[in-house]
C-alpha cells in the first residue's frame, strides 16, 4: 500500500521516536574520554566562496589557497566550467592541482536533483552525474547536494527527499563521487539538522554524510545539543565560518558571515563535537563577504587559515 506524504511535523515525530538514533552506530555511543584535538587532527580547506567575489577564475584560485599556505579546497563547479569553456581541459586542471600541491576535497555545485517535478529532475540528476564524472577526473571524491530548487514551499516529502537521496548516492557508486546531504539554514526545507538526519536515515544507504555549517545551523536554529547524534562518520567536510552578536538568526545572511573566532558562534563547542580520532575532519572556510572581496585575495586567504588553526588552538 502506498504511504501518505509525511508533514514534516510527523517526520521529526517519527524522527524522534524511532530512527533518530540509527543514523550511524557511533551516534548513541557515549563519548570517550579523548585528547585535546590539535591543528593535525583537521584538514584545513578554502571554499572558494571565500575569494569567489574577487573574480579570479579557476586556476588564479587554485594559486591564491597554495601561496596562503592551504592544501585542501573546496572548488565551485561554475568556475571549474568556466575554465573548461574558455579552453582548459580537466587533465590540465589535474596537473595544475598537483603542481600547486592540493587536493580537492568537495566541490559546490546546484544541480536540482531533489525537486518534484520529474522532467526537471532527471535533468538535474543528469547534470551530477556529468559533474561527478568531471570531479573524478581531477581527483575529487565528494561533492554537495543540497536542496536546490526546494528551498520555498511546498513542504518537502521527507520520504520522497530520502528516494532521492538514495538515487544520487546510488549514482556515487558509478562515479566514485559521494554527494553530501547538505543543510542550508535559510531554506524552508532541510534547513534542520533533524530533517537531513532523517533523510539520510532513510536512504538506507552505507555511503550517505551530511555537510554542516557553523552558519547553517545557527540560521536554521538547530540546537547543538543535537549535533553528537549525527555520529563521527556521517562528518568529513564541516563548513567554518562565524557570525556576529548583533545580527539575529532570522535576519542574518550569507554576506554577514566573518572568520572564525571573529564573532560568537561556539566554535570551541562545535569542533570538539566533530573532532574525529580516527580520520581528520575537512574544516572549510566558507565565507561570502563584501569586506573580504574588497580586500586583496592572498591576505584574505593567508587570514583566513590563520584564524581556522588559532579556533582549533582555542578548543
Amino acid at each position: 500500500m502506498k504511504e501518505s506524504p509525511l508533514s514534516r511535523r510527523n517526520a521529526l515525530k517519527a524522527l524522534g521516536a524511532s530512527a533518530g538514533m540509527a543514523l550511524l552506530p557511533a551516534a548513541v555511543e557515549a563519548e570517550p574520554a579523548e585528547k585535546r584535538p590539535a591543528k593535525s587532527d583537521f584538514i584545513y580547506c578554502l571554499n572558494m566562496s571565500t575569494i569567489k567575489g574577487h573574480k579570479l577564475g579557476f586556476e588564479k584560485e587554485l594559486e591564491v589557497a597554495s601561496k596562503a599556505g592551504f592544501r585542501s579546497v573546496e572548488i565551485w563547479m561554475d568556475s571549474l566550467q568556466a575554465f573548461l569553456d574558455g579552453g582548459g581541459t580537466l587533465p590540465e586542471a589535474r596537473k595544475r592541482l598537483d603542481d600547486l600541491g592540493l587536493q580537492v576535497e568537495n566541490a559546490i555545485g546546484f544541480a536540482p536533483w531533489i525537486i518534484d517535478d520529474d522532467a526537471a529532475r532527471k535533468k538535474g540528476l543528469e547534470l551530477l552525474r556529468r559533474e561527478m564524472e568531471m570531479l573524478a577526473q581531477i581527483g575529487c571524491h565528494r561533492t554537495a547536494a543540497p536542496p536546490v530548487g526546494a528551498t520555498k514551499g511546498p513542504d518537502l516529502d521527507l520520504n520522497r527527499a530520502a528516494e532521492r537521496y538514495r538515487a544520487i548516492l546510488e549514482l556515487g557508486e558509478q562515479t566514485g563521487v559521494v554527494p553530501q546531504l547538505e543543510l542550508w539554514g535559510f531554506s524552508e526545507n532541510l534547513s534542520r539538522l533533524s530533517e537531513v538526519m532523517y533523510v539520510a536515515i532513510e536512504s538506507g544507504h552505507p555511503a550517505a554524510r551530511l555537510l554542516l555549517d557553523v552558519y547553517h545551523l545557527y540560521r536554521g536554529g538547530s540546537s547543538l545539543d543535537s549535533l553528537p547524534l549525527v555520529g563521527k562518520k556521517a562528518i568529513e567536510v564541516f563548513h567554518v565560518n562565524d557570525y556576529p552578536a548583533n545580527i539575529s538568526a532570522a535576519a542574518i545572511t550569507d554576506a554577514d558571515r566573518v572568520y572564525t573566532g571573529d564573532g560568537v558562534a561556539p566554535l570551541s563547542r562545535i569542533l570538539q563535537t566533530i573532532y574525529n580520532p580516527d580520520r581528520p575532519v575537512v574544516l572549510s572556510l566558507e565565507v561570502f563577504n563584501k569586506d573580504y572581496y574588497a580586500q586583496d585575495a592572498l591576505q584574505v586567504a593567508k587570514a583566513g587559515l590563520a584564524k581556522m588553526k588559532s579556533a582549533v588552538r582555542n578548543i
